[in-house]
């Protein structure tokens, strides 16, 4: 069995205009996790990415309060299998 997962999170708070996308992507490079992030109409960032449980793990605890200009409420956090669609972590636009 894989360790291998993949989350999907929607960062709720003030996320956006706070660097958020750039600390994200940062983070999750040196967590060895692949995906992206980017900023949604409503506010919110949207974040996927995928890479082993554990290093998630850190990520998603990380999300939860961000860099330390924002704000963020809540994260709603989705998980799923793996797909291996990723070659490295970016913004997306």
């Amino acid at each position: 069995m894989s360790s291998q997962a993949r989350c999907e999170a929607v960062v709720h708070g003030l996320v956006q205009g706070v660097n958020f996308r750039y600390f994200t992507r940062r983070e999750a490079s040196q967590l060895g996790l692949v995906g992206w992030v980017r900023n949604r109409w409503d506010g919110t960032v949207e974040v996927v990415a995928e890479g082993e449980r554990s290093q998630l793990e850190k990520f998603l605890a990380w999300l939860h309060h961000g860099p330390s200009a924002a704000v963020v409420e809540r994260v709603e956090v989705n998980w799923i299998e793996a797909t291996g669609e990723f070659t490295h972590f970016e913004i997306r636009y």
